[in-house]
């Protein structure tokens, strides 16, 4: 693997990539953040917390009213151990259990309340307010992030993205078919557009990046000759 830039124009930066589920935003971001030497914000993992923490408690996904109170009260946290990108619930390792069919499915209704949102927002911009920070998810460029020093829009055709999918769970030993995995993509691609909190959406300063045909480290030097090159003028 490549050796993390070290170069001035990296420092205190904040890199914001967006796109709809499948598209290749984690694995992309999570080397990115390795080759440069930043935190890796995975927002998405967050809401997928709070879902996990709701589907545990017997909260149901459309009682906005509850899953506030909740997320207003959770510790979540990122830790690196061992190279891996672990994710912490009230310190319980949660990094596998958050990635559940179960979680996968209801995370959209619970990521779509206002208050939940508010409460998620508010902990991202703590954790990126001293830069060096690649913060990835569906609403960083738009909302969490509007003033990134870089924003990328990862995309790709929606039968990539299931047979990404499809390879993700099967690491994880969770049977599912690609059929399954294009129904839920439409689905949530459908909710998150939609929603009114936060929808998904490209703003006009972002950097477009079809990765249906790129491989994960030419995805990464894409990003990172772009944020060379923008860096280089700031």
């Amino acid at each position: 693997m490549s050796k993390p830039y070290r170069l001035s124009v990296f420092e205190g930066k904040v890199i914001a990539i967006d796109g709809p589920a499948g598209s290749g935003k984690s694995t992309t971001s999570k080397l990115l953040a390795s080759r440069l030497g930043y935190i890796y914000l995975d927002t998405g993992a967050m809401y997928r917390a709070v879902t996990l923490y709701a589907l545990k408690n017997n909260i149901m996904p459309e009682d906005g009213v509850a899953l506030t109170e909740v997320a207003k009260k959770l510790i979540i946290e990122f830790r690196v151990e061992e190279d891996i990108n672990k994710v912490y619930l009230n310190g319980a390792d949660v990094t596998y259990l958050i990635r559940t069919p179960e979680v996968t499915k209801a995370v959209s209704a619970v990521s779509a309340h206002p208050g939940v949102r508010e409460a998620m927002v508010r902990l991202q911009r703590e954790i990126g307010k001293k830069g060096n920070v690649v913060a990835e998810g569906r609403d960083t460029t738009s909302v969490v992030f509007p003033e990134a020093d870089l924003k990328i829009y990862l995309d790709a055709s929606i039968s990539e993205r299931a047979r990404r999918r499809l390879l993700d769970f099967a690491r994880m030993n969770i049977p599912t078919t690609i059929e399954e995995q294009n129904r839920e993509l439409t689905r949530r691609d459908a909710l998150d557009s939609g929603r009114s909190a936060s929808p998904l959406t490209r703003t006009g300063d972002s950097i477009v990046i079809d990765t249906t045909n790129l491989t994960i480290e030419e995805q990464v030097d894409r990003i990172i000759k772009l944020a060379k090159s923008r860096f280089s003028k700031i």
